[in-house]
């Protein structure tokens, strides 16, 4: 578990699976431009399976505000995801933070390959060392744009 003070307040940073507060991760992400709408279950089960990192405000009331998510196989591979920050704690590096700190964990060490996909956010993942896609061309998707809000 790792501290740091920003903007006055303390903030806790816990990879923890039961420190996660499914429903703060659910707020936060079913407003998220990437899986808007998305159903609390698909949260929980995401979360279940995944490399989680919560970050908490200790001020009271102590609240989840942030999540960082790599899905890995802890030995080649990790997709960074669902990078999030409660409106009220952006603007004080937080975001930098969390992602700086969720590089180091063990089980995302001697890794062969992470990715990650952004709108916006290119600078703040530059700076811990990923680049534009070298061989784009090798990719493949499948994309379900707006897959939660079909749902609703």
């Amino acid at each position: 578990m790792q501290q740091i003070e920003r903007g006055g307040r303390r903030y806790t940073l816990s990879s923890d699976p039961a420190a996660l507060d499914v429903d703060a991760v659910h707020a936060m992400l079913s407003r998220a431009y990437w899986c808007e709408g998305i159903p609390r279950e698909v949260v929980a089960k995401a979360m279940a399976h995944s490399l989680a990192f919560s970050l908490w405000c200790e001020e009271a009331p102590r609240r989840q505000v942030g999540i960082a998510r790599w899905v890995t196989d802890r030995a080649t591979f990790a997709y960074l995801c669902d990078v999030f920050l409660h409106e009220d704690h952006r603007g004080l590096g937080l975001g930098d933070w969390l992602v700086g700190q969720g590089l180091q964990h063990p089980d995302l060490q001697g890794l062969r390959r992470q990715v990650l996909f952004t709108a916006d956010m290119h600078a703040l993942y530059a700076r811990h060392g990923f680049t534009p896609l070298k061989t784009p061309e090798r990719g493949m998707e499948i994309v379900r744009p707006n897959l939660y809000k079909a749902k609703a």
